[in-house]
């Protein structure tokens, strides 16, 4: 009986002991979730390249009027009321002041915004090629503005339009305007031949 017991102790020592050489159970590692990708247009830094894009021909340019969006669009839209529907024609990368919010007092650095049932218009389009400006950023008086200069109706401001962007083009899209809208140069050009005109309503939403 005692070499009995004595047989099945062994036995039962034999079944738990890890044999020689056995490695230890591996073990599984989660893979680490991957870096969630930082989003450009909700950055105060960082803003997504844009270009003109175009959606469909104008059928009157008098039933067409211009939506700017500021943060986080960037974009000046050229609408056209067509019967009971508005469509979008075309639209085009903008600057606009360096600061957000509604426009209080000149030298804010923000862009005046205005409603639909309110809209700003364009009273003149001059010839501003020659026109210069000195940016306080030591490179002094020099060409800023395009061709063009839209100026706007912007009751209790004044000196606000829509404008090219010369030796600053890299600033659109974006901020870094005094207030003005700035386009690129080209598109400056195109929105002049083929859209803009004096009386042309203008909205300028809110950031």
């Amino acid at each position: 009986m005692k070499t009995t017991m004595m047989i099945l102790y062994v036995l039962a020592a034999m079944l738990f002991m890890p044999s020689c050489g056995s490695t230890p159970e591996k073990q599984t590692v989660e893979p680490a979730a991957p870096a969630q990708p930082v989003s450009l247009i909700d950055s105060t830094k960082y803003i997504l390249p844009d270009s003109a894009t175009y959606y469909s021909e104008v059928v009157n340019k008098k039933n067409c009027f211009i939506v700017i969006a500021k943060d986080p669009e960037y974009r000046l839209y050229v609408c056209e009321v067509v019967g009971s529907d508005t469509v979008k024609r075309v639209h085009y990368p903008v600057c606009v002041g360096l600061n957000k919010g509604q426009k209080q007092k000149k030298g804010d650095m923000k862009t005046p915004e205005c409603t639909v049932e309110n809209p700003f218009t364009i009273t003149e389009i001059v010839d501003a090629s020659k026109w210069t400006h000195d940016f306080g950023d030591g490179r002094g008086s020099i060409l800023s503005y395009g061709n063009w200069f839209m100026r706007l109706k912007t009751p209790g401001f004044s000196g606000i339009g829509i404008h090219g962007s010369t030796n600053n083009e890299n600033s659109v899209p974006g901020r870094g305007s005094e207030g003005c809208i700035r386009l690129r140069n080209n598109d400056l050009d195109e929105l002049k031949a083929k859209y803009a005109f004096v009386g042309m309503r203008v909205v300028i939403q809110g950031d």
